[in-house]
């Protein structure tokens, strides 16, 4: 709950307050929000298997957001694009991400909906001998 209302803020208080990064530090800007979109959906989907840690998540967030920015920097100055290697690396493992909370999600759902009937047709758990 926490991270929606924390999102929600962040939509609002970007909406309505008027910024904008220069064209030369884009690039690097949008490197570093890919990687702390990866770190959002790694935390959210640690949380919802019951096994996040903060200073993980921490260290994950800001070391591939140091490591995009780093990559956009290198590649700028050699003049090859090496954030593409950031860009292929966060948005593959964002899809890994969002497809683990889908079905982390889906199977809870259904886990719980199969024990309900079983107790409403008054079947015991799946141990006891027949």
């Amino acid at each position: 709950m926490i991270e929606l209302a924390g999102l929600i803020v962040g939509l609002v208080i970007g909406c309505f307050l008027p910024w904008h990064v220069p064209s030369q530090y884009s690039l690097y800007v949008a490197t570093g929000l890919l990687a702390a979109l990866d770190s959002a959906l790694g935390g959210m989907n640690a949380r919802i298997k019951k096994s996040f840690n903060l200073s993980i998540f921490l260290s994950g967030f800001f070391g591939n957001a140091v490591i995009a920015v780093f990559l956009a920097w290198l590649g700028d100055k050699l003049g090859l694009p090496l954030y593409l290697a950031a860009v292929v690396v966060f948005g593959t493992r964002m899809f890994q991400n969002f497809a683990e909370i889908r079905r982390e999600l889906l199977t809870s759902r259904q886990k719980k909906a199969r024990i309900e009937q079983d107790i409403n047709h008054g079947q015991g758990s799946e141990n006891e001998l027949p």
